[in-house]
């Protein structure tokens, strides 16, 4: 959800929903079926792509558990950081902002879970002076997301060390 081009906080609203009703589990999404996965999604917002992510949803599910059973087993039959983006871009409307996203959540909690830092991330950390990315990454995307995209340098939790801060 969060890979589309739509706004982080419907992402995040649509994301909730779907643990308020309990589709967590590609069991689960593939028992709720395409309506109700369509309500949802409209329910959190995320209307713009209801039709298209409902269905692609459902497909990756049954590929899932059809391919390997369930995540675990997909990143065990992995044999490198590569294989393992290879083979989530297998599944349809999986991309690369897509697996860069789901896989910097994993990092370090899945050996293969390795991916290269995204732009934005190393964008904002050349303005607070950090040259670690990867440690951070999620941390440093949401700060673009909630303070650099939507020009709010003032609430900035690392304003003081911004390059580009505006006063």
């Amino acid at each position: 959800m969060f890979a589309k081009r739509i706004s982080s906080d419907i992402a995040k609203r649509t994301f909730m929903r779907f643990v308020e009703e309990g589709l967590t589990t590609p069991n689960a999404i593939i028992r709720a079926g395409w309506d109700r996965l369509v309500n949802v999604l409209d329910s959190g917002g995320y209307v713009r792509y209801d039709f298209s992510t409902a269905t692609n949803l459902l497909e990756i599910m049954k590929k899932l558990k059809k391919e390997y059973g369930d995540l675990e087993n997909l990143h065990d039959k992995s044999s490198s950081p590569e294989d393992l983006e290879r083979r989530l871009m297998e599944f349809k409307g999986i991309g690369p902002v897509c697996v860069n996203i789901f896989l910097r959540e994993l990092r370090g909690i899945w050996k293969n879970a390795r991916p290269k830092p995204c732009r934005i991330a190393v964008n904002v950390a050349k303005k607070i002076g950090l040259t670690d990315v990867e440690p951070y990454e999620s941390q440093l995307v949401r700060i673009y997301l909630e303070y650099c995209k939507k020009k709010k340098c003032r609430d900035c939790p690392v304003r003081d060390f911004c390059k580009d801060k505006i006063s």
